[in-house]
């Protein structure tokens, strides 16, 4: 974590901690039977995070924002974010490749991490959307010979690197708090 509004670092963390249950929840669609302790595994560890952060980030409640004054912004963007998800869903469910859906939205989620960054003044959450960028360009390709969804392969690539982030943040948070 970057920042230094610590309502916005413990927050960034239970998010994270909770998309990364949400990730791998839906990777749990159609995985490889190897993987599914693994994913089980993961949504329980973005669970704890999510609660154990969620509750600090109820005791920071009362500390200054990034988004003090930009709230609207916020707004517009996550608005934003969500109707490109779903209008992109629309699409792909209409044109027949909902095995896409998964791909699609962790795509939106990368790129909204982009401005989301300069929102919250937190130049990690753009690291960590760009490097999911990167990873889904790559899995792109993989993709692409498959004929099975995206949800287990982009589930577990995203709910990997959400995890990760958050490990990492939650424990500046910890050391530097």
């Amino acid at each position: 974590m970057l920042t230094e509004f610590s309502r916005d670092a413990v927050f960034t963390v239970a998010w994270f901690g909770l998309m990364t249950m949400v990730w791998f929840g839906w990777a749990q669609e159609d995985p490889p039977p190897r993987w599914r302790i693994w994913l089980g595994i993961g949504s329980v560890i973005g669970t704890a995070i999510a609660i154990g952060f969620g509750v600090a980030t109820a005791a920071n409640w009362d500390s200054p924002s990034a988004l003090q004054g930009r709230y609207q912004w916020f707004g517009v963007l996550v608005a934003a974010e969500v109707l490109l998800a779903g209008g992109g869903c629309a699409w792909l469910a209409k044109t027949h490749r909902q095995r896409w859906m998964a791909w699609w939205v962790g795509l939106v989620v990368a790129v909204h991490f982009l401005p989301l960054a300069w929102l919250l003044d937190d130049a990690s959450i753009a690291v960590i959307g760009a490097l999911e960028l990167v990873i889904l360009v790559g899995l792109h390709r993989r993709l692409r010979s498959d004929t099975r969804t995206t949800s287990a392969q982009v589930g577990a690539a995203m709910g990997t690197s959400l995890l990760a982030y958050a490990v990492i943040a939650g424990l500046t948070v910890v050391a530097t708090g």
